[in-house]
C-alpha cells in the first residue's frame, strides 16, 4: 500500500499534523489492504478519504464489497490482524453503510488545533494506482460536438 501511505503522509504534512502520524499511516495501510483483499470485487477500486477536524483526523476507506468487517475474537492468524491493529491504535473505529458496499473508518486525536483544511480524497482504481492527490472534482458534461 505504498501509494495510499504516500497520499496520506502528504495530506498530513500539508495540514501540519505532527502527532500520531505513524499510527494513522499504519491504519491507512491496513484498511486499504483489507479493502483490496476482502472488499473490492474484481475489476473495481476503492476510495481513500482523509478528513481533518479541529483536533484530529478521520480515515475512511470506501469499497463496494459486501460483508461487515469485525475484529477476530480468537487468536488471529497472519491474515487476521489488520482490524486488531486498527482497533488498538485508533481512538475510534467503525463501519458505515453505503450503496453498494461499506465505509470502514477510524479516528485519531492528534492534538492539532489548526484551522480545518479541506478534505483529501483519492480514488484507488484496480492495480493499486492513485489517480488524484486532491479532493475529487466534478466535471460538467462536455457539450456535444457535431
Amino acid at each position: 500500500m505504498p501509494g495510499a501511505r504516500t497520499f496520506a503522509r502528504r495530506a498530513l504534512e500539508d495540514w501540519g499534523v505532527r502527532g500520531r502520524t505513524d499510527d494513522v499511516l499504519l491504519c491507512v495501510s491496513e484498511l486499504a489492504t483489507n479493502a483490496l483483499l476482502h472488499g473490492v470485487p474484481p475489476g473495481r477500486g476503492f476510495l481513500l478519504r482523509l478528513l481533518p477536524y479541529a483536533d484530529g483526523v478521520r480515515v475512511e476507506v470506501h469499497d463496494s464489497g459486501g460483508g461487515v468487517p469485525a475484529v477476530p475474537q480468537d487468536e488471529p492468524d497472519e491474515s487476521g490482524r489488520g482490524l486488531l491493529l486498527v482497533a488498538g491504535l485508533a481512538d475510534k473505529w467503525g463501519v458505515g453503510e453505503r450503496t453498494p458496499g461499506k465505509v470502514v473508518w477510524c479516528e485519531f486525536a492528534t492534538g492539532s488545533a489548526a484551522p480545518t483544511p479541506p478534505t483529501r480524497s483519492s480514488p484507488v482504481p484496480p492495480g493499486n494506482t492513485l489517480r488524484s492527490a486532491g479532493p475529487p472534482t466534478h466535471a460538467s458534461p462536455s457539450p456535444a460536438r457535431h
